[in-house]
């Protein structure tokens, strides 16, 4: 797999930009579009067809055509994949928040309450028990689009969470604060994220109790949360789970037509830094020019992109 194999050739600290897109395969466009737009209030901004050569080596599977639609809410956005050729895997029925393919986006919302009513018209799969209050006052609530992705609605107490969430306005979906994953050692994930690509640490805690227990929906969890940032765009989270530490790894085998597959865009001034294997994208309309897929300690993917 590329992304493996470049990862090993990051060398020194190298600073990202901004963390951009944030992507997810899907097994049906047209039906991942009416959900994230008609429930969630995402905007269709592109919607393209690509084949070819580039597109093989960038993403490591041969015969690909790919249909990728790009959505946003607020100032951030998301980019969804359908593999029309060759079909990848199902998310397992059996994933569990604890496992390192664990990923996510966090969707701020103005009224927590509005929304979880919004999502229980549309009669969504649970992945909580139901909305959070965490001690720290912040509102959370896991729930599932169609393929199985893990999403989050997060509602921020005045005293937190960034300001621009805190604008009056009437939307209710408001954007994207991070998108989380979960890792095996922070330390050795901080290597990777901080050391090499240059990333902020921009806060962290150790969450234990009820309500995240049932946010989580795991037993006696206690998870060790390290959050990231570029100069722009949403955060990364680091999600380390101190209690159970029985998540499975990633599947080695995993590719990108596998809905298991995420990847998060990082805008870097010059690509060449991170592998000088970074293959040119010829369609202007994906906004770079050069790209190149990496691996962190755990499998989770980084598209980093030269725009």
């Amino acid at each position: 797999m590329i992304a493996l194999m470049v990862a090993l050739a990051i060398a020194h600290a190298t600073p990202i930009s901004a963390v951009g897109t944030i992507g997810m395969t899907v097994r049906d466009m047209d039906r991942s579009i009416d959900f994230y737009e008609n429930v969630l209030s995402f905007k269709t901004i592109s919607d393209v067809e690509l084949a070819g050569d580039a597109y093989e080596r960038l993403e490591g599977v041969f015969g690909v055509r790919i249909r990728l639609v790009r959505l946003r809410l607020g100032d951030e956005t998301i980019e969804l994949t359908q593999y029309l050729a060759p079909e990848g895997r199902s998310i397992p029925e059996d994933m569990r928040s604890e496992d390192r393919s664990f990923q996510h986006i966090a969707i701020v919302v103005r009224d927590m309450d509005s929304a979880y009513v919004v999502l229980r018209r549309h009669h969504i799969r649970f992945a909580s028990t139901g909305p959070q209050l965490l001690p720290s006052g912040i509102a959370a609530f896991y729930f599932k689009d169609q393929d199985g992705h893990v999403l989050e609605l997060i509602h921020f107490p005045p005293d937190k969470g960034r300001a621009k969430w805190h604008a009056a306005t009437d939307r209710l979906f408001l954007g994207i604060d991070h998108t989380a994953i979960v890792v095996t050692d922070t330390r050795s994930s901080l290597a990777f994220y901080r050391d090499r690509l240059g990333l902020a640490v921009v806060g962290g805690s150790e969450n234990s109790g009820t309500e995240q227990a049932h946010l989580n929906n795991v037993r006696d969890v206690r998870v060790r949360i390290t959050s990231l940032r570029a100069n722009d765009g949403p955060g990364i989270e680091l999600l380390e789970y101190l209690t159970p530490r029985d998540g499975r790894p990633m599947p080695a085998d995993t590719r990108g037509n596998d809905l298991i597959h995420w990847q998060t865009m990082l805008v870097a001034n010059d690509v060449s830094l991170i592998s000088p294997d970074a293959v040119a994208v010829p369609v202007p309309q994906l906004g770079f020019t050069k790209a190149v897929l990496v691996s962190d300690p755990d499998g989770h993917v980084m598209e980093v992109v030269q725009q």
